[in-house]
């Protein structure tokens, strides 16, 4: 029997590996050995990141709602209650954009909350 290299499928995985080292430093995007690390490495600092832009976002929303909030002399915690208890189901996105772009709704809603 013909010895069999399996040449093809090896250079078309260290091809793939080294396209997304593509702009990676030094050795980092040239040495396979090292390609490999810092590909690995790269995949789950993104996998962290794709979490952490949520939490970063949902902060940025409580943060954004608070100062509407205390602007109308309410804080953010009685806000939240107050919505929870008059059955109002707004996200905090949705809350967030009424505070930036539509504060006369945004009042209107806290005053709402208040009575509740």
């Amino acid at each position: 029997m013909s010895r069999v290299t399996y040449a093809v499928p090896s250079r078309k995985r260290r091809k793939r590996t080294l396209e997304m080292a593509k702009g990676f430093y030094g050795n980092s995007s040239k040495n396979i050995r090292t390609v490999y690390d810092a590909v690995d490495k790269a995949l789950v600092h993104a996998y962290k990141g794709r979490k952490q832009k949520k939490q970063q976002y949902r902060g940025l929303w409580i943060v954004r709602i608070n100062a509407a909030c205390r602007a109308l002399n309410v804080n953010y915690s009685q806000f939240m209650n107050g919505l929870k208890k008059a059955n109002i189901e707004l996200n905090r996105k949705v809350l967030a954009d009424l505070a930036v772009n539509e504060p006369a709704e945004f009042k209107a809603l806290v005053e709402k909350v208040t009575q509740a």
